[in-house]
């Protein structure tokens, strides 16, 4: 069974079971892990190198399939895509979320909790689209996917960069990017897909102010007096510049809910302009 992976292996530390998550071939296994235990290994050894298992009920490609234009989206089928798209977007965030785990294990162990809490919000997202593609006759894995968070996160190279890129960039970017897709989903006439698409947007709010308050506490650009959005975009790995982390339009109310100020999300708008 491909599940063996995790029940072969003991998951008697956060640190395995983060292992164990990530590794997981099955699709279904990251749609619904096993509790993971109450404490952290003693002396933990940093694990960047981990990336995540694709067994048969993954279908992964190298390129993107991009069909969300206004006009498409009248294709039911165009839909039941694009939330499979999201859908492994969100499997992705929850996987990178055990792999900041393992890759920084002297981040405070505060903020190692929060990314397990954010891991299963990931896991619940994942789970939103996998109930609308089975309304629609699908299942998680009939479409082809592609690991692009996974080609570029795991170069962060401290916490604070991952925080900067993850947090702060890609899911700062969904705040953006659900609002749009919702009212897409609702002008193609699906008004089902339009509300989990701005749940799910209104529930990364908390992700983002999760990822901007620890980002503030320990980024040494920060602490040396650089301002917040110059920090942020000297903290993301080569070549991911800000340009990447906004949406055509920016939604302002949202970022503003996440603790985003003016003067970074104008900065935003503006970069490279």
């Amino acid at each position: 069974m491909e599940t063996d992976v995790a029940s072969s292996t003991s998951l008697e530390t956060i640190e395995a079971w983060a292992a164990a998550y990530v590794l997981a071939p099955d699709i279904a296994y990251k749609l619904a892990p096993p509790k993971p235990p109450a404490t952290f290994e003693t002396v933990p050894a940093p694990r960047p190198e981990i990336r995540p298992g694709r067994g048969a009920s993954f279908n992964v490609s190298d390129h993107a399939h991009k069909s969300s234009g206004r006009s498409a989206l009248r294709s039911p089928i165009a839909r039941a895509r694009l939330i499979h798209t999201f859908l492994h977007h969100e499997l992705q965030a929850a996987e990178l979320m055990a792999w900041a785990i393992l890759a920084f294990p002297s981040a405070p162990e505060r903020l190692k909790r929060g990314l397990l809490g954010v891991l299963f919000d990931e896991v619940r997202h994942m789970n939103l689209y996998a109930e609308l593609l089975r309304e629609r006759g699908y299942e998680p894995g009939g479409f082809e996917v592609r690991d692009w968070f996974w080609e570029r996160v795991p170069q962060a190279p401290s916490i604070e960069s991952f925080l900067a890129t993850m947090g702060l960039g890609f899911e700062g970017a969904n705040l953006d990017h659900a609002p749009s897709f919702a009212e897409r989903f609702r002008a193609a006439g699906d008004e089902r897909a339009a509300e989990v698409e701005e749940r799910i947007g209104q529930e990364e709010v908390p992700h983002v102010r999760f990822a901007l308050t620890w980002f503030l506490e320990l980024s040494p650009l920060v602490r040396d007096g650089v301002p917040l959005f110059d920090a942020f975009a000297s903290s993301l790995p080569a070549p991911l510049s800000p340009m990447l982390m906004r949406g055509k339009a920016i939604c302002r109310p949202m970022r503003a809910r996440a603790g985003l100020t003016d003067d970074f999300v104008e900065r935003l708008v503006t970069f490279g302009g």
